[in-house]
């Protein structure tokens, strides 16, 4: 993209759906680190992974044991495995070079989120959150799991069950946990039914910090941008809160133990609280303060300088973009079906929604053209108009002057190897090979069915051109009425026959020219016997050599 042409007022979100993607009954998407992939998880229990470049599928990864509908997709950090979890309560791991299952495991409930843990190249714990009971974290190797607390009061004992009552907000008991590793995965955020935030160190599964969100509800999503400095909430309350990361992006658990240390005075909750104060700052509120509708799915965009939420009313497919200012500056509406899933592309102004029908849309900017960035003094008509020239406009003008030469030295040498690390990837280890992008099987073609009619008239076409009507003469009118297979080719009739048809060619009278080479093909001699000049042919009638009915 080429930033510094682009108009700032336009800003740099899409606006328009561009195109859309169709396999199947898709569910869930994710785009990979760099989004040159996306994975999509369907209802038959498939992941297919699109080429996002060539809009075409680049694998599918199927497993015979399992056919039910997908939850939910996750990319490891360097692109080679996919997490997917099922409504059959399996977490399946997923080699994407090979197209190869990994690994199997199946939990007590049914996972409706599933994230990989994004500090290890190839991934072996993963987070698991489940319909109706606290987060689990899983280890894909050994097949154990451990249940991560979601409570102050349950810190120490490090299980939890939900309580059978209705919580504060009025929610049922099942509503799911959410939760989500940090950048680097040292640490795990968990936000509870009772509107807060525990900060847990995933080594330990111990609570390190506790911060109230406003509102007391139940959290929904909660999820970290991309550069790991903003923290999104969104909440049962229908309000998205953003925080700002307070802790630093490497050796935030070291860190955060260090903390604790050092506020010695206190002790329980009020100890943890005083920590999380240090850990997580309110930024902004974003809400639909007219209609007051529920937040289906949240994000941050690319760059995380926009906030991105996805109406949860069935019926309509829309879309609210946020500024960080917390302005509302666009509504994306799509078709009347309700949304199920949503996902800003890495690196560009891009989002894909899913919808209920099993389609993702691909949401894209509506560029116009701005030629006065590259030429000020250019001035764009909305209408043709009449040019008057000047009155000099023409006139052969002398050189002011020449163009001064640049100063070029020829000797420096020019680095063209190194290229310079993008900021959006700059944590990248430059010793691990990303998968960027897979070699794309083609699907053959099907054959499209052929007139049953054309071989029919094709023939009748040949046998037409084999013989011509010019060449059947009049003393070989039964010979040739047997041997013809169209009627066009009988052409040796009466004159009463040829002038009643219309289609039948008339025999052309032969010229003086032609006459003269007959009459002297006639007195050539033979070169042959006497015998040979009176000779039956097959249909016995007699014929001289060079004669024939029509001149005699």
């Amino acid at each position: 993209m080429n930033v510094p042409i682009i108009d700032p007022l336009q800003g740099d979100f899409p606006e328009v759906i561009e195109e859309y993607l169709q396999h199947g009954n898709m569910k869930c998407i994710a785009f990979n680190r760099r989004g040159t992939l996306l994975a999509a998880g369907c209802a038959d229990g498939s992941c297919v992974i699109w080429d996002f470049e060539t809009r075409g599928i680049a694998k599918e990864l199927r497993d015979k044991d399992c056919v039910a509908p997908i939850t939910s997709v996750c990319w490891s950090k360097y692109g080679h495995y996919i997490l997917a979890s099922a409504t059959d309560k399996s977490l399946t791991l997923w080699d994407v070079r090979n197209g190869e299952k990994i690994a199997r495991i199946t939990l007590q409930q049914t996972t409706m989120h599933a994230r990989l843990h994004p500090g290890s190249c190839t991934p072996s714990l993963c987070l698991a959150c489940p319909l109706s009971s606290a987060p689990i974290l899983v280890d894909l190797n050994t097949g154990s799991s451990t249940v991560l607390p979601v409570s102050v009061t349950d810190a120490g004992a490090g299980a939890v069950s939900h309580a059978r009552n209705k919580f504060a907000d009025g929610s049922p008991p099942f509503t799911p946990t959410a939760a989500t590793f940090n950048k680097y995965g040292d640490l795990i955020y968990v936000g509870n039914s009772k509107g807060e935030i525990l900060v847990l160190d995933s080594q330990t599964v111990q609570v390190r910090a506790v911060v109230s969100v406003s509102g007391a509800s139940v959290i929904k999503n909660i999820a970290f941008s991309r550069n790991g400095k903003n923290l999104l909430t969104n909440s049962n309350d229908r309000v998205i809160r953003v925080y700002d990361n307070l802790l630093p992006l490497k050796g935030a658990a070291k860190f955060l133990e260090a903390m604790s240390g050092e506020v010695g005075e206190l002790e329980g909750i009020e100890k943890l609280k005083v920590v999380g104060a240090k850990c997580l700052q309110l930024f902004r509120e974003f809400s639909d303060s007219i209609t007051k509708i529920h937040w289906k799915a949240t994000c941050f965009s690319g760059d995380g300088e926009w906030v991105v939420g996805a109406s949860g009313n069935k019926g309509e497919h829309k879309i609210y973009i946020w500024d960080r200012a917390g302005r509302l500056v666009k509504i994306l509406e799509g078709p009347k079906e309700a949304l199920t899933d949503l996902s800003w592309h890495p690196v560009r102004p891009l989002v894909a929604s899913v919808s209920i029908s099993g389609w993702v849309y691909i949401w894209a900017k509506d560029y116009t053209e701005n030629w006065s960035a590259f030429a000020p003094d250019f001035k764009e008509l909305e209408e043709n108009e009449e040019y008057v020239e000047r009155e000099d406009e023409f006139d052969l003008m002398p050189e002011v002057e020449k163009a001064k030469e640049v100063d070029v030295n020829e000797d420096d040498e020019v680095d063209i190897m190194s290229a310079e690390k993008d900021s959006a990837f700059s944590d990248s280890d430059a010793s691990q090979e990303e998968l960027c992008f897979l070699p794309a099987v083609p699907s053959p073609d099907v054959p499209e069915p052929q007139d049953k009619y054309l071989g029919s008239s094709s023939k009748l076409g040949d046998s037409a051109q084999s013989v011509s009507p010019l060449s059947v003469e009049a003393g070989q009118n039964d010979q040739a009425m047997n041997l013809a297979s169209s009627p066009m080719e009988v052409v040796g009739n009466s004159s009463a026959d040829n002038a009643g048809t219309g289609s039948l060619k008339r025999k052309r009278k032969p010229s003086a020219k032609g006459l003269e080479l007959q009459a002297e093909k006639g007195r050539k001699p033979s070169g042959k016997s006497s015998k040979a000049k009176n000779k039956p042919d097959s249909s016995g009638s007699l014929f001289e050599d060079g004669a024939t009915d029509e001149y005699p």
